[in-house]
């Protein structure tokens, strides 16, 4: 019903559409024209195409001009800077006094298309409304309107004022054309001064959160040499791949950026509801632009800190747990993956490609790495597969309804837990022989077992028994090597706590905001891996790269 009630309105604003500009010449019949055809015409045949064609070139110019003033059309269809254009057409000389020839009023205009002097070619004046009483001259009629800001007006600025706690000045140190020291120099004039809301540090004794706002006052001076040097709130150049800006003129201090970080990615707030957090718990007014810059500058400070510190930590380390998961950036999927060690963990995101891998594990990694099947990871030399991830479809063929995928089940089930118990009990204890000569003659009937089921009808027992003839070596790793683990667990718990975010948000909107989920996440559960507090973290390392600093080290253990 509603499809049909679309098609016939749409159907009606065509030939509405239509009667309003009945063109006479269509576009089918303008791709056929061109100097050749013109010149096969008569004289008579090309006086009747110019006047077809002079009448379709008036209704188009007619159709240019529409305006909200002068049809139909919303005042949304204008452009911004067409706005306010037709109120200000003046049709008079205003230093002339007015006569009868006028407009009476703005209605007058409005009603009325009456195009200005300026581009109209015989200059002429319209008619007075009809309606409008002989007296009346433009001074009844209101100003025109101008584009921005109307005089007087509140505007959309900063309005909330917090008392200044704290005020710090700050004056140059050397000149900057001889570098000479200027600190026996008297102060010259604040030329500059910004405010600092920060969450104030209130020791062991108290506690609770408690806003601080500290004036920053930038001074010159005047050196011997007659050079004038300004003190300059510190900065970190710009970066190619980030277009927001660390600077010290920031109005969310490095702690308080630090806690919405907090409410982002560790109780998965909304900018809008960390807005509303902020404004119902602190009484404090941020723009959901501005927290959407502090999570951004988060993300740009600690970028350093993962690709200087945590990626060379995760490649050094003997074992890692791999694991990837869907992710959406602007309704696109991508893969958000992670890589976690015993003290590190690695979160990106990016398409689910070996070169992702590869950037991450660099061409130099020889730790051992537990995965799942993904191709992407078999050119890997010490490799791990999970074996949980088998067994639960081990158990999946056991439920099924085919006979011979519930036997297939039943063998793969048998043989992996044996391999388990064994491992288990290696690691109580020194085995009696050796654990691959243990299980050599179960391994090979189970390969037999395997090619036998690669054409199964059955279509999971086909799927793994190919599985396990692709990877078949590195499900019995971990009998050469019983102190590595038999699952991928470490990695799936890592990817538990984003995937529910990414079902609250929906994923992410633009490259930097994957990034920097990326940064926050890695550096967040490195921290709760070392026994440290992520939050004192980042105010530090914020803090530091707004200077112009590098990254403070972050320690390996608490």
């Amino acid at each position: 019903m509603a499809r049909s009630c679309a098609k016939s309105f749409n159907a009606k604003r065509r030939r509405t559409a239509r009667s309003e500009f009945p063109v006479q010449l269509s576009k089918h019949d303008l791709l056929q024209l061109d100097a050749d055809a013109l010149a096969a015409l008569s004289h008579a045949q090309l006086q009747g195409l110019s006047e077809k064609l002079l009448a379709d070139l008036k209704l188009a110019h007619e159709r240019l001009d529409q305006a909200p003033h002068n049809s139909s059309r919303p005042p949304s269809s204008q452009a911004p800077w067409e706005r306010g254009r037709d109120e200000d057409h003046d049709d008079t000389d205003p230093d002339a006094p007015s006569d009868s020839s006028a407009p009476a009023s703005s209605t007058a205009r409005a009603d009325e298309h009456v195009d200005p002097p300026a581009d109209s070619a015989e200059g002429s004046q319209p008619e007075p409304a009809t309606s409008a009483s002989p007296s009346s001259t433009d001074a009844d009629a209101p100003p025109p309107k101008r584009p921005g800001q109307r005089r007087g007006a509140t505007g959309h600025g900063r309005t909330q004022r917090f008392a200044i706690i704290h005020r710090l000045e700050h004056h140059p140190t050397r000149c900057a054309r001889c570098g000479s020291d200027l600190q026996d120099r008297a102060p010259g004039a604040c030329y500059h001064a910004h405010h600092v809301i920060d969450l104030s540090d209130l020791g062991e004794e108290r506690i609770g959160l408690e806003l601080t706002d500290t004036l920053h006052a930038y001074h010159e001076r005047t050196c011997g040499c007659g050079h004038s040097t300004r003190a300059e709130p510190g900065h970190t150049p710009g970066d190619a791949a980030w277009d927001v800006a660390l600077s010290e003129r920031h109005l969310v201090g490095p702690r308080l950026l630090s806690l919405i970080c907090a409410l982002c990615t560790r109780q998965r707030l909304s900018r809008r509801r960390i807005q509303e957090f902020l404004g119902d718990w602190l009484r404090l007014q941020l723009s959901i632009a501005t927290i959407n810059q502090c999570l951004h500058e988060a993300g740009r400070a600690l970028d350093a800190v993962v690709e200087e510190q945590l990626l060379q930590q995760a490649r050094d380390s003997g074992l890692l747990h791999a694991d990837e998961t869907s992710w959406l950036e602007a309704g696109k999927l991508v893969w958000l993956w992670v890589f976690t060690s015993a003290t590190t963990t690695i979160f990106t995101i990016g398409a689910r490609s070996k070169a992702v891998l590869m950037s991450v594990l660099g061409p130099l990694f020889n730790g051992w790495l537990m995965s799942d099947g993904y191709w992407a990871y078999r050119d890997l030399d010490n490799r791990l597969r999970c074996l949980a991830h088998v067994q639960r479809k081990a158990r999946g063929l056991e439920e099924s309804l085919d006979r011979q995928a519930r036997a297939f089940g039943e063998a793969v089930n048998t043989c992996l837990q044996a391999v388990m118990d064994s491992v288990y009990a290696a690691r109580e204890g020194p085995p009696p022989m050796d654990l691959r000569q243990q299980h050599a003659e179960q391994l090979n009937a189970f390969w037999c077992l395997c090619l036998e089921h690669i054409d199964a009808a059955h279509e999971k027992t086909r799927a793994l028994a190919r599985e396990l003839l692709n990877d078949f070596d590195t499900f019995w790793v971990t009998l050469d090597h019983p102190e590595l683990p038999l699952t991928n667990n470490e990695a799936e718990r890592a990817l538990r706590h984003w995937v529910i975010a990414r079902r609250i948000s929906q994923g992410t909107r633009t490259a930097q905001g994957s990034r920097t989920v990326a940064v926050l996440a890695s550096v967040v559960d490195t921290c709760r891996k070392r026994g440290l507090s992520p939050w004192d973290f980042i105010a530090e390392v914020v803090a530091e790269r707004r200077r112009g600093r590098p990254a403070p080290l972050l320690p390996v253990a608490a």
